[in-house]
């Protein structure tokens, strides 16, 4: 009985020591394929004048088709726009607009003084104490 026993465990340990080598054979041969396939993507068909000619003449009829598109797209979007030119165009007074704002407003200007009462309360260096100060005034050449 025990014979039985241990001939019974040494076949299915065979099995699955035999279902072990099928599974790393299978695996070596799919990252065979797989390189493979990787070596197909790098490789490709040299580059020659009828070649080129015959992939252009396929190309170029695709490109004007995608430029048609893009045109049309942009004459589509381009309808409702206008350009700053057309804008001032149909109204004249736009060009008058800014001149006659400022004489509605006048020439007033309105300064609140008491933002400017305490100015003790800042700290001002007097300006001859600095040494970048030109007496001159700014833009001149000669020094002090």
């Amino acid at each position: 009985m025990i014979f039985t026993l241990v001939t019974a465990v040494q076949e299915k340990l065979n099995e699955i020591v035999d279902q072990i080598k099928m599974r790393r054979v299978e695996e070596k041969k799919l990252k065979e394929k797989e390189e493979e396939a990787e070596k197909q993507l790098f490789h490709s068909i040299p580059v020659t004048i009828k070649n080129f000619l015959c992939w252009k003449a396929m190309f170029d009829p695709e490109l004007l088709e995608i430029k048609k598109k893009q045109i049309k797209e942009e004459e589509q979007a381009g309808k409702n726009k206008l350009s700053g030119k057309q804008l001032f165009e149909p109204d004249h007074n736009l060009d008058t607009a800014d001149i006659q704002f400022l004489e509605d407003v006048g020439n007033n200007v309105e300064v609140d003084e008491s933002l400017f009462q305490k100015l003790d309360d800042l700290e001002l260096k007097d300006v001859e104490d600095d040494p970048d100060y030109n007496s001159a005034g700014p833009g001149s050449d000669s020094e002090n």
